[in-house]
């Protein structure tokens, strides 16, 4: 293993360390942004509420030495509250920019669905370009912004679903759980004392491990993870797969492609590894490609998973030895 993916095998880890400080267990769910943040794309976390998605964000931000900002979207939102506007100053006798929260590193797009598409629509410039327009002007957001979506998959009233363009620019759909009974055990304990999860992060028992510029010069390590040309092809071949497959009415882009990628490197270098498996594809294909996959209308009434069809999928799509 060189050097370099060794640097970057040794941040991920102890970036982990710092996170299951605050993060009982998720052990997945930690994997998956961590892989979202190094290949610099966005996720989208699904979870029903006071499973810590917030508290998972805000902690990675601060692991990883970047600003956070969270935005609460509601169905009164609007996009000038999010990216900001021009504020006339009497005094000046001249308009001042007033930025929005978006104006950050890491933002939380706090129950995203709860916006109508209007609303929605203010992120898709600065998740694809890293820049916002306001009254003409561009302005660059930092490298590092990285946009983390929140949606609950039990409460559907008064939501508005997202868009397809707005889902394909999120690298990966994180489903976050109930922790398991041990784990909800420690919490309890926890919670006793003055070990609460809240509390620790606050406390500066949690270290920052990274600076953003470190974090942008580590992300470029990724290159350096080999992927043989069978494992590009079996990639490729199972995202097509998607658009073939009998019971799916609209399969993966290009898009896909390119982050079942990426995140396979990534998931290779969690794994302390320079090089990808077929194993790091495999479990990747539900993360990105469940959300951008839309079923069968008879198939969905027939109780057919997303899962279970890339599942078939997989099945489908030879292995290179």
């Amino acid at each position: 293993m060189t050097t370099a993916i060794d640097a970057l095998a040794g941040a991920l880890s102890a970036a982990k360390q710092e996170i299951a400080k605050v993060i009982i267990g998720q052990d997945k769910v930690i994997d998956s942004a961590l892989i979202a943040i190094f290949t610099n794309h966005h996720a989208l976390i699904e979870g029903v509420p006071g499973v810590a998605k917030t508290l998972l964000v805000r902690t990675l931000a601060h692991v990883l030495g970047c600003d956070f900002g969270r935005i609460q979207f509601t169905p009164d939102l609007m996009p000038a509250d999010i990216i900001g506007t021009h504020v006339f100053n009497i005094q000046k006798q001249s308009f001042a920019l007033v930025k929005g929260p978006i104006f950050t590193t890491f933002l939380l797009a706090d129950e995203i669905n709860r916006a109508p598409a209007k609303t929605q629509s203010a992120l898709l410039q600065s998740m694809q370009e890293r820049a916002v327009t306001i009254d003409r002007y561009t302005h660059p957001l930092p490298d590092n912004f990285t946009v983390f979506a929140t949606q609950n998959p039990i409460e559907q009233q008064g939501t508005y679903p997202l868009p397809e363009a707005q889902v394909d620019r999120f690298m990966l759909k994180i489903p976050m759980g109930h922790p398991d009974r041990e784990e909800e055990m420690q919490l309890a304990q926890r919670m006793l004392g003055d070990q609460a999860p809240e509390a620790v992060l606050k406390s500066g028992a949690v270290r920052a491990v990274l600076t953003p510029d470190t974090l942008m010069a580590l992300r470029r390590q990724l290159a350096a993870i080999r992927i043989k040309d069978e494992l590009v092809a079996y990639l490729v071949d199972i995202v097509r797969q998607t658009r073939r497959h009998q019971g799916v009415l609209v399969g993966a882009g290009p898009r896909a492609t390119q982050a079942l990628l990426l995140s396979s490197r990534a998931a290779a270098a969690l794994a302390g590894r320079d090089f990808v498996t077929p194993d790091d594809i495999k479990g990747l294909a539900v993360p990105v490609l469940g959300h951008r996959i839309i079923l069968r209308p008879e198939y969905e009434i027939e109780g057919l998973a997303i899962e279970e069809v890339i599942a078939q999928i997989l099945q489908e799509v030879t292995v290179p030895r």
